[in-house]
């Protein structure tokens, strides 16, 4: 057993040993006044955050994506400035809800720079009765349960998993939802329809394009579990199905879980010449985790991840061995022509986070350790579990002062050649994050 999987298997063992010494406490019933005024929705709201952040990268000089990026500028180090305003707000006007969020950044670094200002949602929800709403825009979704990855969320964008709280800019799309409160074991059975076009104006990077897409959920609360059945269809992109669920074995202890199964799933592999083939396969990822909080406030979130349309070690080393080849071809004749053709091959799939078969993600964070007040250590880590290699990041926040946020983190990633944390761009970073409420 190798040191990985034996800090894995103590890191679940510890994991099962503070959940059988932590036993929640019950605290007597207070009597508490409040005023329902200060609880009534208000017709016009708004808020957001600007922020600035700092990361400081030490670029792994000898991995295949750091050499595929700077192979004709070399470079050891890259700093990047970036600066974020988000805004977001609400407008009710009796049965109709209008919701938005905006943000623009500004980012910099010793290569380039860039400027985004984007409308990551602008829709409106109506409400002609207490069980039907009906939706029309650009809304994002936040299908499935998992925390750090969705599989079955086959209208969301992808989360970044070292951000899975980070907002995310929706689809166009119409929608309608239909909710229904029932006695009995089976409390509630809600049904949502999405209608998402697909052309060279709306949603073009969706899928393939001039096609109208359907996605559908079943919710079922029932014994006290959230059951969803999901399912689209659609020319843009292959039909599929899935499941997901999620329940609390205690106030303190929730699991959760995600099938998705897709029949034909389109997929670009490296042949034996180092070209792209593509090729239809049926495809099954999963993912089961769990969240569980501690009595002194730890808390650690635990996922197993199964991407079916990942790549196996021997697939993802062939990539590697093409930047390889051609930093060599390069170095002997200046021939540029192989790290043209790997950036394709990157850019076409290679190069996704997480673009491997099987991980394990474990977070852990505690508030207010020691009595330290507005602190929050913790510490993220992913893990390739096929090929053994990692990323580490701890990290702290503090919000001491009103309305403001500090995040500084590290970040380290592990691995030998030929492995997917071994051969990032980056072998460690460094990020501050300054953020103020509004």
């Amino acid at each position: 057993m190798s040191m990985v999987q034996k800090l894995a298997v103590l890191t679940c063992l510890s994991l099962l040993l503070v959940m059988e010494l932590s036993i929640p406490s019950v605290s007597p019933a207070e009597d508490y006044s409040f005023d329902l005024d200060e609880f009534e929705k208000k017709s016009f709201s708004w808020g957001g955050y600007a922020e600035l952040k700092w990361d400081h990268n030490w670029i792994n000089q000898n991995g295949a994506l750091g050499r595929l990026e700077f192979y004709d500028n070399p470079r050891s180090n890259l700093d990047r400035l970036t600066s974020t305003v988000q805004l977001e707000g609400n407008y009710n006007k009796g049965m109709v809800d209008f919701n938005w969020l905006l943000q623009g950044s500004v980012q910099k670094d010793q290569i380039d720079s860039k400027q985004d200002l984007d409308v990551f949602s602008a829709y409106a929800s109506i409400k002609p009765a207490p069980a039907v709403t009906f939706e029309l825009g650009k809304k994002p979704f936040k299908w499935g349960k998992g925390y750090a990855w969705n599989p079955v969320g086959f209208i969301n964008r992808p989360k970044d998993p070292y951000n899975p709280e980070d907002a995310l800019e929706g689809y166009t799309v119409t929608g309608v939802d239909l909710i229904k409160s029932l006695p009995g074991r089976l409390q509630t059975l809600a049904l949502t329809g999405v209608l998402l076009p697909v052309d060279e104006n709306i949603n073009d990077d969706f899928g393939e394009q001039n096609h109208i897409n359907l996605a559908v959920k079943l919710y079922l609360l029932y014994r006290d579990t959230d059951i969803d059945f999901i399912f689209f269809t659609g020319d843009s992109r292959s039909t599929r199905y899935g499941i997901d669920f999620s329940r609390n074995l205690a106030t303190n202890f929730e699991i959760h879980g995600e099938v998705a199964y897709i029949p034909e799933q389109r997929v670009n592999t490296l042949n034996s010449s180092g070209t792209l083939e593509s090729h239809e396969n049926s495809i099954t990822s999963y993912m089961l985790g769990l969240r569980y909080l501690t009595e002194n406030d730890i808390t650690t979130i635990l996922e197993f991840y199964h991407n079916g349309a990942g790549y196996s070690e021997n697939e993802m080393d062939q990539f590697f061995q093409l930047v390889n080849d051609a930093n060599r071809q390069y170095n002997h004749t200046g021939d540029d022509s192989l790290f043209q053709q790997a950036t394709t091959v990157r850019d076409n799939g290679y190069g996704k986070p997480q673009a491997g078969r099987n991980y394990i993600y474990a977070k852990v964070t505690q508030k207010d350790p020691f009595d330290l007040l507005y602190l929050t250590p913790g510490i993220t880590t992913i893990l390739n579990f096929d090929d053994q290699s990692y990323s580490l990041l701890p990290e702290v926040v503090y919000t001491g002062f009103t309305n403001w946020e500090l995040r500084l983190r590290y970040g380290q990633f592990n691995g030998g050649r030929s492995t997917e944390y071994g051969e990032k761009l980056s072998e460690r970073k460094v990020e501050l994050r300054v953020r103020y409420y509004f």
